[in-house]
């Protein structure tokens, strides 16, 4: 008769528990959502802006200067991974993530009210630069915190899942974009009033979104993890207290730096790729990108259950293998194909294996380190990475097509998986050696 009792009780335990989990991870992917929605309508909009920030007559010229000056925002995502992670692992995992919102919301209001060059002359370009520094600060430590946040508020049974999110919110964030790029194409907007000034109304739209984030991440629950390390010891997240742990943050290094460079080719510099490269419209460029990150968010809670049941080590030396043979051929393919479905296909058959490294890439990482370094572990070393060799993935490609050499991008791409694939073959599977329950 007792069981009985007891059992009901538990049943209810059980589902509140559940639901205070989905509504962390909810609440905590929504302002990542708003964060990278932030940082892509740069792209999504760039073929707008950029004749008024970077007066040019030739496109290509112009998008490289888009480019570079993307790239350079991603030399403050290791001070934005050092900043924000320290923050949360010494003070909380909620702080870390409302600050880092709130700053994302400065950025994207500076781009909105910028004047252009015409008006101002070189001081337009720079402001520019200062915004999306601050962005780029922003979403340094946006990476870290989010990884962590998704990691312990987790079901250590469901960790891949719910932490495949992350990327869910991120790709959805860019959908974000192209759909309010699609609304003020074809609903609100003539071509000529997008150029002239309907291009600041995404950055306005964010900074509010941005600050309705901040709102419902001040609400958020600290992390179990976060709580009862801080009762075992004091919290450090300090770089001294990060070097005890020279062989994780390597790791994270080697990791990375493939599936970023891949990461970034596929989304980020894909769009201008297929416009300039492929020669296909405006419009069959938007449409082709946006079904294909729908195509790639379907795929990371897929690939994130399934790393739940046979490991992260497998999804990861899959992405390695199937990158370092078909991405040559797949951007070589597309190069030469003019029909907009064949080069949808494309980017959905590169999905296929990006996905392997993206879905579980965070959680990967979050397993490797204890939780009174995990922000700042997760966060720092993946922000420099990323800077080194994802933000220039766009950079790299542009310079090679200057050059008249494209395919050498192909290459270089292929080759910085190869490199990423020796670390997954040699590493541990975090699945089955987590660090997750270690508080030190």
């Amino acid at each position: 008769m007792t069981d009985q009792a007891i059992k009901p009780a538990d049943d209810r335990l059980d589902i509140q528990d559940v639901e205070r989990r989905i509504k962390a991870i909810f609440i905590g992917s929504i302002g990542n959502l708003v964060e990278w929605y932030d940082f892509y309508a740069y792209t999504a909009f760039a073929l707008y802006f950029a004749p008024a920030f970077f007066p040019n007559s030739d496109p290509v010229v112009q998008q490289l200067n888009v480019a570079v000056l993307f790239a350079a925002t991603f030399l403050m995502r290791p001070l934005g991974g050092w900043l924000f992670g320290y923050i949360a692992d010494r003070y909380g995992r909620r702080l870390s993530l409302t600050l880092s919102v709130v700053c994302m919301c400065f950025g994207s209001l500076i781009i909105a009210v910028t004047p252009t060059y015409a008006s101002i002359g070189i001081a337009a370009p720079a402001i520019l630069a200062l915004a999306r520094m601050i962005e780029g600060l922003s979403l340094g430590g946006e990476y870290g915190a989010s990884a962590t946040y998704l990691s312990e508020v987790a079901d250590p049974k469901h960790r891949g899942f719910y932490s495949s999110f992350q990327y869910v919110t991120l790709i959805g964030g860019q959908l974000t974009a192209i759909i309010v790029l699609l609304l003020l194409q074809k609903v609100f907007l003539t071509p000529e009033e997008l150029r002239a000034w309907g291009w600041r109304i995404p950055f306005v739209i964010g900074a509010l979104l941005a600050i309705f984030a901040a709102v419902m991440r001040r609400n958020l629950h600290e992390t179990d993890a976060f709580v009862e390390a801080k009762k075992l010891s004091k919290p450090t997240g300090s770089i001294r207290g990060l070097l005890k742990y020279p062989r994780e943050v390597l790791l994270v290094v080697g990791l990375t730096a493939g599936g970023t460079a891949a990461f970034y080719t596929f989304t980020t510099y894909m769009q201008t790729f297929v416009k300039l490269s492929v020669g296909l419209t405006e419009d069959q460029t938007t449409f082709v990108i946006f079904g294909s990150l729908i195509f790639a968010t379907v795929l990371q809670p897929l690939y994130g259950a399934l790393s739940d049941r046979i490991g992260r080590k497998p999804l990861l030396i899959f992405f390695g293998l199937a990158g370092t043979l078909a991405t040559v051929p797949i951007l070589t393919t597309l190069k030469e194909t003019k029909s907009p479905f064949t080069a949808f296909l494309l980017i959905c058959a590169a999905w296929i294996f990006v996905a392997g490294y993206t879905s579980i890439n965070a959680i990967v990482k979050a397993e490797l380190f204890p939780t009174n370094v995990r922000a700042l572990g997760v966060g720092l070393p993946y922000a420099i990475t990323v800077s080194v060799f994802g933000g220039t993935a766009p950079a790299v490609a542009l310079y090679f097509k200057s050059l008249g050499h494209e395919d050498w991008f192909y290459y270089y791409l292929s080759g910085m998986i190869c490199l990423s694939l020796i670390i997954y073959s040699t590493m541990r599977d975090t699945k089955h050696e987590s660090a997750m329950h270690r508080h030190e």
